[in-house]
């Protein structure tokens, strides 16, 4: 491929935008990471698709749908884009609430689901809404990811041990497992234990090492060398060597109308972690990544796997990561990955069959102990308590309740604490750097100097509803206690106001007027803020000239009105 033309930063190109530039002198580095990708892809679709209740090959097909769609519409040259076990507990729990695993109708339910994830991905990205990524916090991030790293172990561990699956909520599914411990088959247990040992020990040498792939192919051998497919180890079987012809599943309207608000919790889940991925893996580290851009890709991707009968699909942080370190320059790494899964489906289909189900297992036993986090859980501990008790909330409502429940109420709980942050907001005062002209906030620590009767007060957060009252009856405190002549409002924390403060803001001007005071605004520095006080008529009380640069600007056009200020 000879070498595209490059464009400002201005042009959007339609489709391929990731590989816009690229060489062919970029081509063995792209083919290592690809075959590299494909070795470690393998094993995980198949087991993120048994996982979810779905066969091998569906995991295939999300994953060569998900890399197909990332590089014709994705921003990222990196991200790996295919089926995840993030997303699958969470939309498995809910699929099974309308149809059986396994069956045709739950298949057709998936397909529409990835339809309507990629959809809502695609307008996310369309109507440039990557704020959405961000309504899940770190603490809440951890906690949900703990969660369901506790929903894939208990999944798993029963063909990893040779036992029946139970039924029921997770807490009574372990107490159940745990009373049949003693029935536990020896070869199985061997198998998944070994699988998620060497991954971990490969995984230790070097991502580089396709600890699962090895794993599975050496537990293969296992089970045919010593004729256990017949003796209680479960094998996945016969796949189907055949591609699906793209189609749109045939189900009800008031089926598609059920999957909705199941769509919306993948929805903000892949937008969260497709943000956290592009960002983590900068494709062009002097531009900021451009998440909506990457929002289009991931849509695409799961728009072509519910056409292709799979499931929706996510960013996959771990898999764009060996893309990275095994020096990939584009996404034709990603293609090429594609391209050898799907040569693997025509026409190797056979050498899968006799992969043993606890092989999976052990693979998924280690994505899950991958994904709790527990260096981050530890630094919470350590910082912050309440933060850290979010954790613990989260990840305990993930475990405890249906599983997209639980995923409602951690996106619920993290609102929360965003809601709950901002409207702990106080009125600061602000004191000058002493031989400066320089105003900082008060510290106890740090000596700072205050002119009399002139109060220079901020407020560090956006001005909103949630936070308005308090302003209210916090000017109004500060004004009886320290009864100014002059107000200067350092609003450099101001980066929004809504109409509810605007009024407030209103107001405190009126109060300050009516009782002699001057009241002047430093430091006005948000656009957003500037056009609230254009939009909301702020100006028509506080006068334009009552704006300022800087506090010491302020201090010395309104000094006069403060005869008695001394320094």
């Amino acid at each position: 491929m000879s070498e595209q033309p490059r464009h400002d930063g201005n042009h959007h190109w339609p489709m391929l935008r990731s590989l816009r530039g690229w060489r062919i002198s970029a081509l063995p580095a792209d083919l290592a990471a690809g075959l590299t990708l494909a070795a470690i892809a393998i094993p995980e679709q198949m087991a993120t698709a048994k996982l979810g209740g779905f066969t091998p090959e569906t995991g295939f097909f999300a994953f060569m749908a998900g890399s197909l769609g990332f590089a014709l519409f994705g921003a990222n040259r990196f991200l790996s884009c295919g089926a995840d076990s993030t997303i699958t507990p969470i939309f498995a729990g809910g699929l099974a609430l309308l149809a059986t695993s396994g069956t045709p109708e739950y298949g057709s339910l998936a397909a529409a689901l990835a339809l309507l994830v990629g959809v809502m991905l695609v307008l996310a990205g369309g109507f440039r809404l990557g704020g959405i990524a961000n309504v899940l916090s770190v603490p809440v991030t951890v906690g949900f990811l703990a969660g369901i790293a506790v929903h894939i172990i208990v999944s798993q561990l029963p063909g990893v041990l040779g036992l029946p699956s139970p039924s029921g909520p997770t807490l009574a599914r372990i107490a159940t497992l745990a009373g049949e411990l003693g029935k536990a088959n020896a070869y199985t247990m061997l198998i998944g234990f070994g699988v998620l040992a060497t991954i971990t020990v490969c995984e230790r040498i070097s991502a580089r090492i396709p600890g699962a792939l090895i794993a599975l192919a050496a537990s293969t051998l296992f089970v045919v060398s010593a004729g256990l497919k017949g003796g209680g180890v479960p094998v996945i079987g016969e796949i189907a060597g055949t591609v699906p012809m793209p189609s749109v599943p045939l189900i009800g309207p008031e089926q598609w109308a059920k999957l909705i608000p199941l769509a919306f919790l993948i929805a903000v889940v892949v937008m969260v972690q497709t943000s956290a991925t592009t960002r983590s893996f900068p494709s062009d580290p002097d531009r900021s990544a451009d998440v909506d851009r990457d929002f289009l890709g991931a849509g695409a991707g799961s728009l072509l796997a519910g056409l292709f009968g799979a499931f929706p699909v996510n960013a996959s942080p771990p898999r764009t990561g060996i893309v990275v370190e095994t020096g990939g320059r584009s996404h034709v790494a990603g293609l090429l990955a594609a391209a050898i899964v799907l040569l693997l489906v025509l026409f190797g289909a056979r050498l899968l069959a006799n992969v043993p189900e606890a092989a999976l297992g052990g693979v998924l036993l280690f994505v899950a102990l991958r994904i709790i986090r527990v260096a981050q859980i530890t630094s919470v501990y350590r910082a912050s308590k309440g933060e850290f008790l979010l954790i613990l909330a989260t990840a305990v409502a993930i475990v405890a309740l249906p599983i997209e429940q639980g995923v409602a109420l951690g996106i619920a709980l993290s609102l929360l604490h965003g809601i709950w942050s901002t409207t702990r907001a106080h009125l600061i005062a602000f004191e000058r750097v002493p031989d400066t002209t320089i105003w900082w906030p008060a510290h106890p620590q740090i000596k700072g100097e205050e002119l009399s009767d002139i109060a220079v007060v901020g407020f560090q957060a956006p001005l909103s509803f949630l936070n308005a009252a308090t302003f209210r009856a916090d000017m109004r405190r500060m004004l009886r206690s320290r009864k100014p002549r002059l107000v200067v409002f350092e609003a450099s924390a101001i980066v929004e106001i809504d109409f509810t403060a605007a009024q407030t803001l209103r107001d405190v001007i009126h109060t300050c007027s009516e009782t002699g005071v001057v009241f002047a605004v430093a430091r006005l520095e948000s656009l957003r803020a500037q056009e609230a006080f254009e939009r909301f008529g702020l100006y028509d009380v506080l006068p334009r000239d009552r704006v300022f640069h800087s506090v010491d600007h302020a201090l010395q056009k309104l000094r006069a009105v403060a005869s008695d200020v001394h320094v």
